[in-house]
C-alpha cells in the first residue's frame, strides 16, 4: 500500500467486505499488516475515502480499525473511523486508501476535522 512519504507498507488483502450503506452496495477489501499476519494477530486494516474528504474529513481518507470475526459477520462502524497521524503532522508517514476503498457517498460518522 503506498503511504504518503512514497514509501509502501506491506499488507496483504484479508478479503473482502459486502454491505449496504445508504442505498448503495459495496463490496471493498479489508486488509491485514504483514507484521499481523506473521505474529497471528487477529487485527485487520479498513482504510477508506468518501465524499466528505476534504470538506469536514481529513482530505487524505480515514480508518478504521477491525479485528478477525469468528464467524462470517463483521460489524463495521464507522462511528469509528478516525484520522491518520498524518492529518495532525507531515512528520507522519500514513497509508494511502486504495482506489477500491472509495465511497461514492458521503460517510457522515466518525471523526472530523
Amino acid at each position: 500500500m503506498k503511504t504518503s512519504h512514497g514509501r509502501s507498507a506491506l499488507y496483504r488483502r484479508y478479503g473482502y467486505l459486502r454491505f449496504s450503506f445508504g442505498g448503495h452496495s459495496f463490496r471493498m477489501p479489508v486488509y491485514q499488516a504483514k507484521s499481523a499476519a506473521s505474529s497471528g494477530s487477529d487485527e485487520l486494516f479498513f482504510p477508506f475515502t468518501d465524499n466528505t474528504n476534504g470538506e469536514t474529513t481529513y482530505g487524505g481518507g480515514r480508518y478504521i480499525d477491525l479485528r478477525i470475526p469468528n464467524g462470517t459477520v463483521l460489524l463495521l462502524d464507522f462511528n469509528r473511523a478516525y484520522n491518520p497521524y498524518c492529518a495532525y503532522s507531515h512528520l507522519y508517514s500514513c497509508e494511502i486508501p486504495p482506489e477500491e476503498n472509495h465511497f461514492t457517498v458521503r460517510i457522515e460518522a466518525g471523526l472530523k476535522y
